[in-house]
């Protein structure tokens, strides 16, 4: 298929998914005034517009990878499954296209990023080319028996049969899970320098994803919907986001700034959020029993420690994660801070020049290290004319 033909039906399926999104909107807000359920079937579909919007940009510029299709096609299950949400007709739900979703997310993991199987992967000195297609038809054939026992469940003897395929196909559709995930890791092992950093974009989306299940599991069932939706979607949609910065190549290499603020706010908010209410239910328990009832003033103390703690605890928090997480670049920058305290009380041009080009092997760790510097009479005569 060349990039031409690619670039419209990509674009073609990024229109039906919009048409759905504006049909969703439509059919959310003129529902009539009874209905109390918040809009959540809307801002899904306009928010998930961006699955069939990165697979559309992948194909046009990407045409032969098939992560666009497998982005595109998740886009029109989850805009029907909003349009389904807004319009009542309750027949179709996350489960019964659950299969489905498993399914891409099965393909997404093992062709990314290049749209292909991992065919340079070889393990024990075995090529794995038909392992990883052995796994492509058992996720599909998995999700077909699924997706028919969960669409008839039919009765009596038959549904015994029935079930009894279903199951299997989850068991199926579960190997063929583990088998993906298997192949990424392999991949990076074999990885070089920018698939590394595209399957670390990879990666954020999918720790993005995870934190959100996670979230999910461990919330309270009192968790206000406007609370759980937008984990959610910050869930869902990193992980068509960091797709397309990494197949796009779109600052690419900045993911190692994100991931070192991600670990150093995240873990910071943790702490400081921690400190908060154990700062107020100390306080409290300490005015409760000086005065005999509560006071307005933990709040407040509360909030000035916290205030106080915020720069000394990421300076710190900051240090244990470059030390730990980046120790090269920590290192590095060590020396140079060295170096630069070192340069102000050095008067020996010699022993700065040896200086100067240690700092550089050690830090950049160059292949060969040179240091030129002008004689001073070429200065001078430089100087004269």
């Amino acid at each position: 298929m060349n990039t031409r033909v690619a670039a419209w039906l990509a674009w073609l399926l990024w229109a039906l998914c919009l048409a759905l999104a504006v049909l969703t909107v439509g059919f959310d807000i003129y529902t009539p005034p009874s209905r109390q359920e918040p809009p959540f079937a809307m801002l899904a579909a306009i928010l998930l517009l961006v699955y069939p919007t990165i697979g559309a940009l992948v194909l046009s510029r990407r045409p032969k990878n098939a992560v666009g299709w497998v982005l595109c096609a998740m886009g029109l299950i989850f805009e029907v499954l909003a349009f389904d949400g807004a319009y009542g007709i309750r027949w179709l739900t996350p489960w019964t296209f659950g299969p489905s979703l498993m399914l891409g997310a099965v393909l997404l993991i093992l062709l990314f990023p290049d749209g292909k199987l991992p065919t340079s992967i070889a393990l024990a000195n075995l090529r794995l080319v038909r392992l990883w297609r052995a796994v492509v038809w058992l996720a599909i054939s998995g999700a077909a028996l699924v997706s028919f026992w969960w669409l008839t469940w039919p009765e009596g003897a038959l549904g015994a049969v029935v079930g009894f395929i279903g199951k299997f196909g989850l068991g199926a559709l579960f190997f063929g899970c583990v088998g993906s995930v298997v192949s990424a890791f392999l991949r990076w092992d074999s990885a070089q320098d920018e698939e590394r950093q595209q399957l670390k974009w990879f990666a954020y989306g999918a720790a993005l994803f995870l934190s959100a299940i996670l979230f999910l599991l461990a919330a309270p069932e009192q968790t206000s919907g406007w609370v759980v939706f937008p984990v959610i979607m910050t869930g869902l949609l990193g992980i068509p986001v960091a797709v397309g910065i990494a197949i796009l190549r779109h600052h690419l290499y900045d993911i190692d700034v994100v991931i070192n603020r991600t670990l150093v706010y995240g873990s910071l908010t943790a702490m400081l959020v921690a400190l908060y209410f154990v700062g107020i239910v100390v306080l409290q328990r300490v005015f409760v029993f000086l005065t005999g009832q509560r006071s307005t003033l933990a709040v407040v103390a509360s909030t000035l420690l916290i205030a106080a703690l915020f720069t000394p605890l990421r300076r710190r928090i900051q240090g244990f994660i470059d030390r730990r997480f980046y120790r090269r670049k920590y290192d590095a920058r060590k020396t140079l801070e060295a170096f630069s305290a070192q340069l102000r009380n050095e008067t020996d041009l010699e022993a700065l020049s040896d200086d100067l080009v240690g700092v550089v092997a050690e830090t950049m760790q160059p292949a060969h290290v040179s240091l030129w510097l002008r004689s001073e009479t070429a200065l001078k005569g430089q100087q004269a004319e």
